[in-house]
C-alpha cells in the first residue's frame, strides 16, 4: 500500500473563473496518478438564480472588513439549489466528459462537514455595527473524514460543496473557502490551491499587475490591510489551513488555461503565516492511502 500526496483544489464561483479548464486540468492530474479533491463555490450562480427566483441578496461587511454573504431563510434554499442542483452536476459531468471519477456531494452528506451556526454576526451598517440574527450560516468545528476518505482510497474526485449541517442537524451556510481549508487540514493535504477571478494578492486592488508572489499573513485578527472583501475571506481560509498543518497554500488564477498546473508551479500567491514554522512532514497527522 502505498501513499498519494493529496492535492484540494478549491474552484471559486466568480462566473469568470473557468471551470471547464480547472476540470480538465484535475483529469490530466488524476491520469497521472495524482490524488485531487475539489471543492467548489458559486456565488454567480446563486446571483443568478436569486435574481430569478426574486430573492433580495445582501452582503454583511465585518467591522475588520470581511464580507459575507447574508444568508436569510429564503436565500439559504437558493444556496442549496444553486450549489446542489447546478454548480455540482456541470463539474461532476465536466470531469466525467474526461473519464474521471467523480462523486458530488455537500457538506451535509454523511455528516462530513459539522458547523456552529451562528447565533449572531456583527455587520457594519450606515457606519454603526449592529447584529443581524435572522443569519443561516455557520462555522466549521468537524470535519468527518470517513466518507471523502473512502472515495479518493477508490480512486474518485469527490466534489464537495456547502451546505453543512448544525447541531440541531438542519443546513447551514459555510463558506467555501473555508471548507476546503478544513478538508485539506483534517485530509492532511499538502497543498491547497484557492482558484478565484483574480490573478492571485494584489498589493493594490486597483492594479491587476501587482500581484504579490507571496504574502505573510499575522497569526490572528484581520489577514492584510490590503484586502477586503472575498481575499480577505480567502486569507483568513488560507491561515486555518496553514495552521491546521497543509504545508502549501496559493491563490491563483481560476481564468487562465492549466490553472491547476500553473498554481502548483507557483503561480499566484503563496500564503504563509507570520512566525510559523513550515510542517514537519514526518509529523503530519493523516495522508490518503490508496
Amino acid at each position: 500500500m502505498t501513499t498519494k500526496p493529496l492535492i484540494v483544489v478549491k474552484c471559486g464561483g466568480n462566473p469568470a473563473v473557468n471551470a471547464a479548464d480547472i476540470c480538465a486540468d484535475i483529469a490530466r492530474l488524476v491520469h497521472e496518478d495524482h490524488s485531487i479533491l475539489l471543492v467548489h463555490g458559486g456565488s454567480g450562480e446563486i446571483a443568478r438564480l436569486a435574481g430569478r427566483l426574486g430573492v433580495p441578496q445582501r452582503t454583511l461587511v465585518a467591522p475588520d472588513s470581511v464580507s459575507t454573504r447574508h444568508t436569510d431563510p429564503e436565500t439559504l434554499e437558493v444556496v442549496v439549489l444553486a450549489l446542489a442542483g447546478a454548480v455540482k452536476p456541470k463539474l461532476v459531468a465536466e470531469l466525467s466528459r474526461h473519464q474521471v471519477r467523480a462523486v458530488g456531494l455537500t457538506g451535509m452528506d454523511g455528516g462530513m462537514l459539522r458547523a456552529r451556526r451562528k447565533s449572531a454576526v456583527r455587520a457594519v451598517v450606515d457606519g454603526r455595527t449592529v447584529l443581524i440574527r435572522d443569519n443561516h450560516s455557520g462555522r466549521i468545528a468537524h470535519v468527518d473524514t470517513e466518507l471523502p476518505r473512502a472515495l479518493l482510497r477508490a480512486g474518485f474526485v469527490p466534489v464537495i460543496s456547502p451546505p453543512a449541517v448544525d447541531e440541531q442537524g438542519h443546513p447551514v451556510n459555510v463558506d467555501a473557502d473555508r471548507a476546503a481549508a478544513a478538508l485539506a487540514a483534517a485530509l492532511g493535504a499538502d497543498q491547497l490551491l484557492l482558484l478565484t477571478g483574480a490573478p492571485g494578492v494584489l498589493a493594490d486592488p486597483a492594479d491587476p499587475t501587482s500581484v504579490q508572489s507571496a504574502v505573510q499573513i499575522s497569526p490572528t485578527g484581520a489577514p492584510d490591510p490590503s484586502a477586503t472583501g472575498g481575499m480577505a475571506l480567502k486569507l483568513i481560509a488560507a491561515r486555518e489551513a496553514l495552521d491546521g498543518g497543509v504545508a502549501t497554500v496559493r491563490i491563483a488564477d481560476g481564468r487562465i488555461s492549466e490553472p491547476v498546473r500553473r498554481a502548483l508551479a507557483g503561480a499566484g500567491t503563496t500564503v504563509h503565516i507570520s512566525g510559523m514554522e513550515p510542517p514537519n512532514r514526518s509529523s503530519r497527522r493523516e495522508e490518503v492511502r490508496v
